[in-house]
């Protein structure tokens, strides 16, 4: 039998004492008016739209929902002389909803760069003290780059002119007759532009120029795409003004692309022509890469690469390519790649991890990318699904970072003597492993990015970190001396900074990605850093994990929205978590958790001062009071210096209670605790956590315990613990491993921390 059985009427000792508190200040106090419900643990129906048939309350996708197809073949010319791309594609339009369309919208995203894109002019801007010499030449110095879609016709199947309306990066085609619910439409876009050099104009995709002359392409974007039709947005036809990125429906594609003959090329789906464009130690190279699961098999070798460089050859040969259900396109291509590749054991199948790189990429290329690409497909497949491509390229440009189905483009480059620092080499690590998981999140779980950044972003950086910990722990040797890879971002006090930041400019996780201050702490950082805040401390790995996989696998080759993957966390793992979505999400709130005051008590039989007080106002007798145990606390007027000493067999009361309510045999079980603590938590910041507390006692041994988050939900500012022990306490500590992304630490010990001087200050940065 526990103690807490036996001190329950301390414990109604306590509750009169507080009601009696309350009854005196109801007395004295003015009474406030009602108030709606204002709690933060209350449940997100105001927030939530309306479960229906499309979207269910459990967040899986409802017996009605439906989704768009849109499929495409494309003929593509690279002119690599003068960096101008021709395409000319075909458009299969399935509408699978149950409205009638009377017009389809297209995305024009590279009118981005038209001469006379107005996204330069919806930022505001200073005179900066210092700006790099290209982005002054741009902005003052040069002709506006003219890089936008020219539409040389858009026809029906029949070669019948569609009239169409371009605004901004949106065509709207007016077809000739409504698309009823089932029905297919096709029509072909004839078009070409002008490629940017993505060094000088930070483009997500173009060209970049290497010392020799040859460029390097990398191009997304390219050809213009159907816009989402779905049961949240009708049309997601808002305009792209260059950060928020891309909504699209899954398709089939067909693609011909026609490159010089002696460029090296990968892209998007399955290369169905390998023999025409293969040499044939090409493809007995590739036939090894099949059978390596260790080491990646050079395909393309850097003598090979450089000797291509020396040259340019007029012929040209078409890349010929197909991809099933796929939501976008891309491919790059020079004569100055190299190309490596290796097998990743995927469930039953067997997936190709690549890379494309120039020289100037080595040697930090060819030892490392290709493992880190099969190192995140295994992580990534372990968080969520297997990955059901069958290859995850990985494609080295200078300052990019960008993700398409199958292929990506990375940062990451050593000096020209083949240096490189840690920051460099983590650099490229995390940003291939981040840019390949987009695979998962969002180009196949496939969130809008135009509107809710931080579903692909966020997500994908979380589970970016658990993978750059996996990599660290399968290749010791690659970041050694290190014992852990070194992560920017995940753990929960990287996001402090952020969180204690200015008000005026943090905007809510749940903001449009266009319209957030600070972008990659709002998108990817701190909704990462939640989701491990989920995983580590509120709902354990286990539980997470499963509600985690459970949205990935619902919503996989569909489009979800933050509702689905918040109900579908919830049902998934029977945890409540409406008031964490609502802080963490939905507000700019801060954890900021302290010890406001620890009281030390003693037991006794002795009456104290408090209950002396209330029979004296109630007109009670104490003869007609039950038996009771009092607490007595150090240093008020009823305290006496023996009690330090005495225990609870001391405690005439306490003792008979027991002797007549407890048999015999189980009395020698009871625990005697020695000391009593009152301590109070305060929270001074807005969002609820658990409070988790490490005590040290005074023979240097620790205990921690764990109180969850919902013991704020009836107190949103203070709550108070009593804490029994056998042994003295000495000091006590809020959040130790700093999990909750704490804003304010020196309130978080007991007894409070010395306030450090400034140089006192400096010093323990340092260390």
């Amino acid at each position: 039998m526990k103690l807490a059985k036996y001190l329950s009427l301390v414990l109604l000792f306590l509750m009169a004492s507080v009601s009696f508190a309350q009854e005196v200040e109801s007395d004295m106090v003015e009474r406030k008016p009602g108030h709606t419900n204002e709690n933060r643990f209350k449940q997100l129906y105001e927030e939530f739209s309306t479960p229906n048939r499309y979207r269910s309350a459990s967040g899986a996708p409802g017996p009605d929902y439906y989704q768009q197809q849109a499929d495409y073949k494309m003929d593509i010319r690279l002119d690599d002389d003068n960096a101008k791309l021709y395409g000319k594609e075909t458009i299969t339009y399935t509408n699978n909803s149950p409205d009638v369309l009377e017009y389809l919208w297209v995305q024009l995203d590279q009118n981005v760069r038209a001469a006379d894109s107005k996204s330069p002019l919806i930022e505001g801007s200073g005179a900066a003290p210092a700006q790099q010499a290209s982005t002054f030449v741009n902005s003052y110095m040069g002709a506006a780059f003219d890089g936008g879609f020219k539409i040389d016709y858009v026809k029906d199947s029949k070669g019948n002119n569609l009239k169409y309306t371009i605004n901004r990066t949106m065509m709207r085609i007016d077809i000739p007759e409504e698309m009823e619910p089932g029905d297919k439409y096709s029509f072909d876009i004839k078009w070409w532009y002008n490629v940017v050099n993505h060094t000088i104009d930070r483009a997500r995709s173009g060209y970049e120029v290497f010392d020799d002359g040859n460029k390097g392409f990398v191009i997304a974007q390219f050809f213009p795409r159907m816009a989402v039709y779905n049961d949240v947005e009708g049309w997601q036809n808002s305009q792209f003004w260059g950060r928020d990125e891309f909504a699209l429906p899954f398709g089939d594609y067909e693609v011909n692309i026609t490159v010089p003959a002696d460029h090296t090329m990968d892209a998007t789906g399955v290369l169905t022509n390998r023999k025409d464009v293969f040499s044939k130690k090409m493809m007995n190279r590739y036939e090894q890469a099949k059978k390596s699961y260790e080491t990646p098999v050079i395909i393309v070798t850097q003598a090979e690469a450089e000797a291509a460089s020396k040259g340019k050859v007029k012929a040209t040969k078409t890349w010929k390519f197909k991809a099933e259900n796929v939501r976008d396109y891309g491919f790059a291509t020079s004569r100055r790649f190299i190309w490596d590749m290796m097998a990743v054991k995927m469930g039953t199948r067997d997936v190709m991890a690549v890379s494309l790189y120039p020289p100037e990429g080595n040697p930090l290329w060819e030892d490392y990318s290709t493992k880190v690409v099969a190192s995140t497909l295994k992580s990534y497949s372990r968080m969520s699904f297997d990955y059901p491509y069958h290859k995850a390229i990985s494609v080295h440009a200078k300052g990019q970072g960008m993700e398409y189905p199958m292929i990506c483009w990375n940062y990451g480059r050593p000096d020209k003597d083949g240096n490189y620092s840690e920051r460099t080499k983590y650099g490229m690590m995390s940003v291939i492993i981040h840019e390949v998981g987009h695979n998962y999140f969002p180009m196949i779980v496939n969130s809008d990015e135009r509107q809710w950044t931080w579903m692909d972003e966020g997500l994908n950086t979380f589970v970016q970190y658990v993978a750059e910990q996996d990599f660290g722990e399968w290749y010791p040797d690659a970041i050694a001396p290190n014992k852990a890879y070194p992560s920017r971002r995940g753990p929960a006090n990287k996001i402090v900074d952020y969180m204690a930041g200015d008000q005026d400019f943090i905007a809510p996780i749940m903001t449009k990605g266009l319209n957030t201050y600070n972008f990659g702490a709002n998108a990817y950082a701190k909704p990462a850093t939640g989701l491990n805040i989920l995983r580590e401390t509120i709902m354990g790995r286990e539980l997470f994990d499963h509600a985690f996989r459970t949205y990935s696998q619902r919503w996989m080759f569909k489009h979800p929205t933050p509702e689905d993957f918040f109900r579908t966390m919830e049902d998934a793992s029977a945890v409540d978590l409406d008031w964490f979505w609502r802080a963490w999400f939905y507000s700019t709130d801060y954890t900021d958790i302290g010890i406001e005051e620890v009281k030390t008590f003693y037991v006794t039989s002795k009456m104290n001062k408090e209950v002396r007080e209330m029979i004296k106002q109630r007109g009670i007798d104490e003869s007609d009071l039950p038996p009771l145990v009092y607490l007595i606390e150090e240093g008020s007027e009823d305290f006496e210096e023996s009690m330090r000493t005495s225990s609870l067999k001391e405690v005439s009361t306490l003792q008979q209670y027991i002797m007549d309510n407890v048999p015999a045999a189980e009395r020698a079980n009871l625990k005697e605790p020695k000391y009593f603590y009152e301590v109070t938590y305060n929270k001074p910041g807005g969002i609820p956590m658990p409070i988790i507390v490490e005590y040290t006692y005074k023979d240097g041994s620790t205990m921690r315990e764990t109180f969850p988050a919902q013991i704020w939900r009836k107190n949103d500012k203070t709550v108070g613990k009593i804490v029994a022990s056998d042994k003295e306490i000495l000091k006590i500590m809020v959040d130790p491993d700093e999990e909750t992304a704490d804003i304010d630490t020196s309130n978080n010990s007991w007894p409070a921390r010395k306030k450090l001087g400034e140089f006192d200050t400096f010093k323990e940065k340092k260390n």
